[in-house]
């Protein structure tokens, strides 16, 4: 490394940093205060007729979380549309004040469900540091993308730019990268991701690792909600940070002006799960009826997001005070939520460019998009076993598990439920995929390494850059 002092992190640094996040960092100003969540019944649910009885479900009754981000929109639509009172639900939705929060809930009886970042799921069963440990399920995705990685004014004035302006080149970005964290001091190292052990914590190590910089030697990573994101980089707390949306355009130029969006989630992995629907594991076997009812519910508030004749509104109503409450004091009601829903994204910047991209997967809630469409009766709210495979690669990578367990796919069987699923889909008329696995092909990866989910040890040994590896990373 030259002259420049190494910082090196361990991984009790990094628990040790969530702690210090939860007492030490300032609230921002669309931080929780009192209880917003949406309450009661709108007129339009009101008037839909339930085609399931409630008398007829084990546990019609229930509560369910969402978090403050663009993704809370299905369970915004499900709960104003009736959805939920079309399967024989009265759904109490409760608004969480972080991810943990919201994984904690279902872990401990508060809720009864609620969205879970991807990883979650997977992590709680093999046991990994960092993680809740507990018998969590999940048999859908609440949507793919979304996302993005915000990076702060000073990276862009040393020279870095959003991933798109390097048409792909890996090298150069990499050049960029490490010469930034050589010129900084070990407080200027700092990003923030919403959850530990899950799937923001593995982008942000896997694009750091493709560019050639140690993770685990070179920055730490903090947990931070969500709302305080924007608030913590502004007072100089940290320097990048990957949340869902509205969390990152909020950031850019011509809104709070303090970073801008290095690259979307899909630029890291193109397709990926973003949200999954939790619940514990005795929820589906005590509840069975209901549980069908629920899934139900979310997939057609799903499709209902994914219509782009919807979308608009969709954009508008999670603005709401209840939901996301990320409403501009100037501007159209939905300046900060329709980029990532309706699809016209602005990466901003501090020049003169324009970097807006207009497209069809900033964020999937149900139809897959030509690019993605690949496999007959895929749609985004299947899950695919692959999938948490390879989160369970990512935790060997970064040594949140000593070695890659020898009962994966038992374990992806059984937090996946995508059995499940296919009977609930195949009961509402709907398609899927009849295989469990899919091969990611190296395109859909920012360092065009392809995923064989048949060979899951080869493609974790092939990483050069992974905890408990020899490899020296040299800054230069």
């Amino acid at each position: 490394m030259g002259n420049t002092e190494k910082s090196s992190w361990t991984r009790r640094d990094f628990l040790l940093g969530m702690g210090a996040t939860a007492t030490g960092m300032a609230l921002s100003s669309c931080g929780i205060s009192g209880d917003r969540s949406a309450k009661g019944l709108t007129e339009e649910a009101l008037a839909v007729q339930p085609v399931v009885d409630p008398k007829s479900l084990e546990k019609p009754n229930i509560t369910v979380g969402y978090v403050p981000v663009n993704d809370c929109a299905p369970f915004a639509i499900a709960w104003k549309k009736g959805f939920f009172r079309k399967y024989g639900l009265n759904v109490t939705l409760n608004r969480e004040a972080s991810w943990a929060t919201s994984r904690d809930g279902i872990i401990f009886g508060r809720l009864d469900a609620s969205p879970v970042v991807s990883g979650a799921v997977t992590n709680a069963r093999i046991g990994a540091e960092g993680a809740r440990h507990a018998p969590l399920c999940a048999a859908m995705t609440i949507h793919r993308h979304g996302n993005a990685m915000t990076m702060n004014r000073s990276m862009w004035d040393f020279g870095i730019r959003p991933w798109r302006d390097y048409n792909g080149d890996l090298q150069t970005f990499g050049r960029d990268f490490r010469r930034y964290f050589e010129s900084q001091s070990a407080e200027n190292k700092v990003w923030a991701v919403v959850l530990s052990s899950a799937i923001y914590e593995y982008f942000v190590r896997y694009l750091s690792a493709a560019a050639g910089v140690n993770p685990l030697a070179e920055f730490r990573i903090i947990i931070v909600p969500p709302p305080q994101m924007v608030t913590n980089v502004r007072i100089g707390a940290m320097q990048a940070y990957m949340v869902a949306e509205p969390w990152n355009t909020r950031a850019i130029k011509g809104n709070e002006g303090v970073g801008f969006s290095f690259a979307q989630g899909k630029e890291i992995w193109q397709g990926h799960p973003d949200r999954l629907l939790g619940v514990m594991e005795s929820f589906i076997t005590n509840y069975p009826k209901t549980y069908r009812s629920l899934v139900k519910a979310m997939i057609e508030a799903c499709q209902y997001c994914s219509k782009p004749e919807n979308r608009q509104e969709v954009a508008q109503l999670i603005t709401d005070r209840s939901f996301t409450g990320a409403k501009p004091k100037k501007g159209p009601i939905d300046k900060f939520t329709r980029p990532a829903i309706v699809g016209d994204y602005n990466y901003g910047g501090f020049d003169d460019k324009q970097r807006i991209v207009n497209s069809e997967d900033t964020t999937i809630f149900f139809d897959l998009p030509a690019n993605l469409a690949r496999i007959s009766g895929d749609h985004s709210t299947f899950l695919w076993q692959s999938e948490s495979i390879w989160l369970m690669t990512q935790a060997a990578r970064w040594g949140q598990i000593k070695e890659f367990p020898k009962n994966a796919e038992q374990l992806a069987r059984k937090g996946w439920k995508t059995d499940l699923y296919r009977e609930i889909a195949t009961e509402m008329g709907i398609q899927c995929p009849q295989e469990d696995y899919k091969v990611e092909p190296a395109t859909v990866f920012i360092d065009n390494k392809e995923f064989n989910p048949s060979d899951p040890v080869g493609y974790l040994n092939s990483f050069e850059i992974r905890a408990n590896s020899l490899t020296n990373i040299f800054m230069s």
